[in-house]
């Protein structure tokens, strides 16, 4: 039996929850702009991610 995902938000996920591909729009890599600070997420060719500074 496969299971059912979670819902975005939910009382077990208080978090909203994003898919990797809502972040990456089919680039391999974003720039994130966070507290003035820029950070690099990048899809790896093996599916990780990596989140620099």
């Amino acid at each position: 039996m496969k299971a059912q995902p979670l819902p975005r938000h939910s009382p077990s996920r208080p978090q909203p929850l994003l898919n990797s591909s809502e972040l990456l729009r089919g680039a391999r890599l974003v720039e994130i702009s966070h507290n003035g600070e820029i950070y690099r997420l990048q899809a790896t060719r093996l599916g990780k991610l990596i989140l620099t500074k």
